[in-house]
């Protein structure tokens, strides 16, 4: 799995991350799994086509010092469908510029 993590976080950085992304980011059934929804025009034409499918997110998992962005654009509805892929160039500038911003307007310093 290509992931983006940010590691060796203290917990109050940790609790700085969950505020966050309960403010912007949709929080899974699981208690530390998020999912942050990709806007539609950066979708790639088939998950755009795939109406059905979306909305479209990336996950992102929380644990006791890291903070794990997935760089696979998944499906909200459906496990396997070819609409599901990896990040395109766009799409991973899109989920590098959140992280960067969450991690900035946290406080946290890289």
């Amino acid at each position: 799995m290509r992931q983006y993590v940010v590691d060796e976080l203290r917990s109050e950085e940790i609790e700085k991350i969950t505020s966050y992304l309960e403010k912007s980011c949709e929080r899974s059934a699981l208690d530390n799994l998020f999912w942050l929804k990709l806007p539609d025009d950066i979708l790639t034409p088939t998950q755009y086509g795939h109406k059905d499918c979306g909305p479209f997110c990336v996950g992102i998992e929380v644990t006791e010092d890291k903070m794990i962005i997935e760089m696979l654009i998944r499906s909200r509805k459906k496990l396997r469908c070819n609409c599901i892929s990896y990040a395109t160039n766009q799409q991973r500038q899109f989920i590098l510029n959140f992280a960067d911003t969450l991690l900035k307007e946290a406080g946290i310093e890289m």
